[in-house]
């Protein structure tokens, strides 16, 4: 059986959620982000999204799920804090929860407000 990840300090998620994850907090044992969406079906498609990046990390996050709102909440339960899988998924969830096609890309994007960091 695979060692538990070690936790990591406060201070250290803290500084580092500042550093690699702006928009990212640190709040009751969590490291946490609220994504905004422009309503209904766009929060849906969010949360299949995440819920794709999670089981293929098998790695869980915990969601709050609303119109046009989704809080993602991330610690490892089996280490009972914040460890590296925590990071690793918080950052491919934002790489992919906020990616839109890059300028001049053969892909125009959405119109729609979508999701966003506010």
């Amino acid at each position: 059986m695979p060692e538990k990840p070690a936790v990591l300090p406060d201070d250290v998620v803290s500084a580092r959620l500042e550093r690699e994850l702006p928009g990212w907090k640190l709040q009751d044992g969590w490291i946490r982000r609220k994504y905004s969406t422009d309503g209904w079906p766009t929060t849906l498609m969010l949360v299949n999204a995440i819920g794709f990046l999670s089981e293929a990390a098998y790695h869980h996050p915990d969601l709050e799920v609303t119109w046009g709102k989704l809080w993602v909440k991330l610690k490892t339960h089996a280490s009972g804090g914040i460890t590296e899988r925590d990071f690793a998924l918080a950052k491919e969830i934002e790489e992919h929860a906020l990616w839109r096609p890059a300028a001049g890309s053969a892909m125009e994007g959405t119109p729609n407000k979508f999701v966003h960091s506010k």
